[in-house]
């Protein structure tokens, strides 16, 4: 566990990191982009610290890759790529920088590291984990193995490396349904997230979907009751549902998709008023790019997302100590599965 006593210490004897009303003035483009969310006393708080990640970042050839539910000041001030896991899954394998630093939570920092061996791969928190990843072992895996002989095993990429590699083929919230329709079998086992599986379950009809008893703690609470309270209290908001929710959560909104897919929906459609069914950053996110819509409602904040900071990013470029290191053998096999998942992707047009 980090010591912050000792990192905020160490920092501030190698960089100028008071807030700067100043500083923030010179980047300005960049406040553009999140200041209907974050206020300007904030970003003079945040402006040293994105420039001196920034700067960092061009003397280490690093990139650093976000995740849609990274705080604004991560996602707008200074990752280079952005998106949901199948999207920071795919640049990890193409990007040509030396090092990797991953803004999000550590099965995703695997995953970078699995398909960039050669590459440093830099993960801000250790503790950032995942409550859907640690839900499941590969001991879990071989007990639905032996509970459905000769189904293979579809795993969404929210896992461990050691999951990964005895599962047969990776997928996210973006691809699951089309992942399991190519599928030459009558039953698939889907792990390990329930609704997920379940939700998938509802479209392809022709399969019969089995899966492990999973959730994730940012959507497995919300209910179809609190979608159709709300609609009472906000009559005309569009709910927006991500496919992690219960399918009764799924059945009571007006569209379900993956982070990619409801931004997509958001900015395709424009509507009045949209309630993100969600983690809490996703609407802060691309707030300033629509600001024709009026983002309601409650969300859920994911505590493990959130313990990614710009100080500890920092601290991680400036020590490179925080690196991911996966044992060759697991990451030949967890490598397979994911490019499987990437290679049919590309075929069914992803």
């Amino acid at each position: 566990m980090l010591d912050m006593n000792t990192v905020r210490s160490e920092l501030s004897e190698a960089y100028d990191l008071r807030p700067s009303a100043e500083l923030a003035e010179s980047l300005s483009d960049i406040y553009k982009k999140m200041d209907r969310v974050v206020t300007p006393p904030d970003f003079f708080k945040a402006a040293p610290y994105i420039k001196a990640i920034n700067d960092l970042k061009r003397e280490r050839n690093a990139v650093i890759l976000a995740h849609n539910y990274m705080t604004p000041d991560i996602f707008h001030g200074i990752s280079d790529v952005v998106g949901d896991s199948l999207q920071l899954a795919i640049e990890a394998a193409k990007v040509e920088a030396d090092v990797i630093v991953q803004g999000g939570v550590h099965f995703m920092a695997e995953t970078s590291k699995i398909l960039s061996p050669q590459k440093t791969v830099l993960m801000p928190d250790m503790n950032a984990g995942c409550s859907l990843a640690e839900s499941i072992t590969p001991a879990g895996i071989e007990e639905m193995r032996k509970r459905y002989p000769g189904a293979p095993v579809v795993t969404y990429v929210n896992t461990t490396a050691e999951v990964k590699a005895a599962s047969d083929i990776c997928c996210t919230s973006s691809n699951a349904i089309q992942i399991v329709e190519a599928l030459e079998a009558d039953t698939v086992i889907m792990t390990p997230d329930q609704y997920l599986a379940q939700n998938v379950a509802q479209k392809v009809k022709n399969k019969r979907i089995v899966w492990w008893e999973g959730s994730c703690i940012v959507h497995e609470q919300y209910t179809a009751q609190d979608i159709n309270e709300f609609r009472e209290w906000n009559p005309g908001t569009v709910v927006i549902a991500h496919p992690e929710c219960p399918p009764s959560v799924v059945e009571a909104s007006d569209f379900s998709g993956s982070t990619s897919g409801i931004i997509k929906y958001v900015t395709d459609n424009k509507p009045e008023k949209a309630m993100l069914v969600t983690e809490c950053s996703m609407a802060s996110n691309i707030a300033d790019a629509l600001p024709e819509v009026d983002f309601v409602g409650p969300c859920n904040m994911c505590p493990y997302m959130k313990m990614i900071t710009l100080e500890k990013v920092l601290w991680s470029l400036h020590t490179m100590t925080t690196q991911i290191e996966v044992d060759p053998a697991v990451a030949e096999g967890a490598r397979l599965a994911v490019q499987r998942m990437i290679d049919m992707s590309k075929k069914l047009g992803l």
